[in-house]
C-alpha cells in the first residue's frame, strides 16, 4: 500500500513539475530551451497508467500550467473589473479548469492510442497538435501561447511556420520532448504499458528527431536568406507607432479626454522629423465616439494636421440599424491633408465576457467580467484597409493570437499587418510579453511585416522573417519610427492554412478507429 502511494505521489509530482516547466518556457519567465524537456516529467507520469489515471494527470498538468501562465487574469479582474480577490481567484480557477480539458484529452489519447513506446514516438507529437488545435477553435477558441510560441526568438527554427503555421513548431518541440523521454525510458530500464523499449529504438528515435530538427533549421536558414533578398528590393514605407501610456483608470474618465488627445498628437508630431508615411495609434486611443463627438474630433484633426502622414486611429463606434444600435471596436484610416476617413475596420473576433456576452439570449443574467466595455458587434473577418496602392491587414487586440485572421487578411491582398491593442489591463505582468511573442509568428506565417501599437506596450515592428526590429518598454511613453518592407511573397500557409493540423486530426481519428479504443494494461 505504501509503495503504491509513493508511486502515485511521484506521478502527481511529475505532472506538477511539467506544468511549471512549460510555463517557465514562455516570456518573460524563463528560457525557450526549457520547452524541449518540459513535457518529460508528464510523460514519465503517464507510464503504465490507467485511462482514468492518465486523465487526472493530464488535468493536473493543465491546471498548474494554465493557472501559472494566465495568472494575469487576477490583476486584470481585481484592478479594472472591480471584482474581489476571492472571486478573481475563482474565475482564474474556472478558466484554467476549462483549458485543462485539452491537456487531459491529450494524456488520455496517449494512454489509449500509444500502446507501446514506438507508437508514442510516431503518434505522440500529432496528438499534442490535435488538442492544441481544438483549444484554438472550440467555443470561440483561446490559442494563447501554444507550445510552438515558446521558440519565437529562435528564428531559423520558426521559419517552417510559413508552411505549417505555429502548429508545426509545436509538433517539433513535442517530438523533441518524446525523444528525450524515450532515451530516459531506455537508460532507466522502465517499461511503457508493459513493453520494454530497446536502447536501439530509443537512439533511432532521437536520431530521427535530430534529423528533422536539422532539416527544419536548414530550411529556416535558406528561407531567411530568400526573404532578406526580397526585402532588400521591396518597396518600403516609414511607419510610426505611438504608445501614449494612458493609465486604464484614466482612459475613460471624461476629465482626461483632452489630455489624452494632446499626448497622442504631441508624440505624433515628435516623429514628424522622420517623415513617416503612416502613424498608428493604439486600440481605442480616442476614448470617445470619433466622428460623432464634434469638439473632440476637431481637436484630434487639428492636432495632427501639421504632419504630412496618414493615420490609423481607433475609438468605439456605433451604427443605427433599424430598431437597434450596433457598437463596434473600430479602427479609422485618415488621409493626410484633408483628414478624410478613407477606410474603417471593425474588430471581428470579440473577447467573450469582455466585449460581448456569449449565450446572452439563454443566459441573460450573465454580465461582462470587465467594466468599461460595450456590448460590441463583430465586423467582417479578413477585411482590409485600402491604403493607396497597398492594403493593411488590421488586427485589433487579441485578434493577433488567431492565425486565421491574419491569413485571411493576407489572402485578401494585405501586404502589411498592423496590430493595435490596449494591454494596460494586464498591468506589469507577463501578459504583454506573451502577447507580443505571438506577433512574430503572424509575420512569419504570412511573410508580411507587422507594426504594433500598444497603449502601454509592447509596441514595435517585426519583419517578414520574424526578426523584432524594434520593441518599446512597457508603461512608458514611446514613439518609434522604422522603415518597413512591403513584400508580397505568398506562403504555403497563407494559401492552404492549417492543412498540417488537419492531417494530425485525421491521423488521430484513424488511430482511434484502428485501435478500437481498447483497454491498455494498468499498473
Amino acid at each position: 500500500m505504501g509503495k503504491n502511494r509513493n508511486i502515485a505521489i511521484a506521478k502527481y509530482a511529475g505532472a506538477v513539475c511539467s506544468g511549471l516547466l512549460l510555463t517557465a518556457s514562455f516570456p518573460n519567465l524563463g528560457s525557450p530551451l526549457i520547452a524541449w524537456f518540459a513535457l518529460v516529467p508528464l510523460m514519465a507520469s503517464l507510464r503504465n497508467c490507467s485511462p482514468m489515471g492518465s486523465l487526472r494527470l493530464g488535468y493536473l498538468f493543465g491546471m498548474i500550467h494554465f493557472a501559472t501562465l494566465t495568472y494575469w487574469v487576477i490583476p486584470c479582474l481585481k484592478t479594472y473589473g472591480m471584482i474581489p480577490l476571492y472571486l478573481s481567484l475563482i474565475i482564474l480557477f474556472l478558466f484554467a479548469a476549462y483549458l485543462s480539458l485539452f491537456t487531459a484529452g491529450f494524456a488520455l489519447a496517449v494512454n489509449r492510442i500509444c500502446r507501446d513506446a514506438k507508437m508514442l514516438s510516431l503518434i505522440g507529437p500529432a496528438l499534442w497538435v490535435v488538442f492544441e488545435y481544438a483549444r484554438a477553435h472550440l467555443f470561440t477558441g483561446f490559442p494563447w501561447e501554444l507550445l510552438g510560441y515558446s521558440q519565437y526568438r529562435t528564428l531559423p527554427l520558426i521559419q517552417m511556420a510559413d508552411i505549417t503555421g505555429v502548429y508545426g513548431v509545436s509538433w517539433l518541440v513535442a517530438m523533441g520532448n518524446i525523444a528525450v523521454f524515450l532515451i530516459y525510458l531506455s537508460l532507466a530500464g522502465h517499461k511503457w504499458n508493459g513493453h520494454v523499449l530497446s536502447k536501439k529504438y530509443a537512439v533511432v528515435s532521437l536520431a530521427g528527431f535530430i534529423t528533422i530538427l536539422a532539416l527544419a533549421w536548414g530550411y529556416g536558414m535558406w528561407r531567411m536568406g530568400c526573404i532578406e533578398k526580397a526585402m532588400a528590393t521591396a518597396p518600403f514605407k516609414r511607419i510610426s507607432v505611438i504608445q501614449g501610456n494612458i493609465a486604464q483608470q484614466m482612459k475613460w474618465n471624461p476629465a482626461f479626454q483632452l489630455a489624452t488627445i494632446d499626448r497622442y498628437t504631441a508624440l505624433s508630431r515628435q516623429e514628424a522629423e522622420d517623415d513617416p508615411h503612416l502613424v498608428v495609434w493604439p486600440e481605442t486611443a480616442m476614448p470617445f465616439y470619433f466622428g460623432h463627438n464634434a469638439p473632440l474630433t476637431k481637436r484630434v484633426l487639428k492636432g495632427i494636421q501639421s504632419t504630412d502622414a496618414d493615420y490609423i486611429i481607433s475609438s468605439p463606434a456605433f451604427v443605427r440599424r433599424e430598431s437597434r444600435v450596433a457598437y463596434h471596436n473600430r479602427a479609422f484610416l485618415l488621409e493626410a491633408g484633408h483628414r478624410n476617413i478613407s477606410g474603417t475596420y471593425d474588430k471581428a473576433h470579440l473577447v467573450p465576457f469582455g466585449e460581448y456576452v456569449p449565450f446572452k439570449k439563454w443566459l441573460p443574467f450573465l454580465g461582462k467580467l470587465v467594466a468599461q466595455v460595450g456590448d460590441f458587434s463583430a465586423g467582417e473577418k479578413g477585411a482590409n484597409l485600402e491604403w493607396g496602392e497597398h492594403r493593411i491587414g488590421m488586427l485589433i487586440c487579441y485578434e493577433l493570437i488567431f492565425p486565421y485572421l491574419s491569413r485571411e487578411a493576407t489572402r485578401n491582398g494585405a501586404d502589411l499587418l498592423v496590430n493595435i491593442t490596449n494591454d494596460a489591463w494586464y498591468g506589469r505582468t507577463s501578459a504583454p510579453y506573451q502577447h507580443f511573442s505571438m506577433a512574430v509568428f503572424r509575420a512569419v506565417e504570412n511573410r508580411r511585416a507587422l507594426a504594433r501599437s500598444a497603449n502601454t506596450g509592447i509596441s514595435g515592428f517585426v519583419d517578414p522573417t520574424g526578426k523584432i526590429i524594434a520593441a518599446s518598454p512597457i508603461f512608458k511613453e514611446a514613439a518609434l519610427t522604422r522603415q518597413v518592407p512591403l513584400i508580397r511573397i505568398p506562403s504555403l500557409y497563407t494559401r492552404f492554412g492549417d492543412w498540417f493540423s488537419l492531417i494530425c486530426v485525421v491521423l488521430f481519428l484513424f488511430m482511434l478507429v484502428y485501435t478500437k479504443i481498447g483497454k491498455p494494461k494498468a499498473s
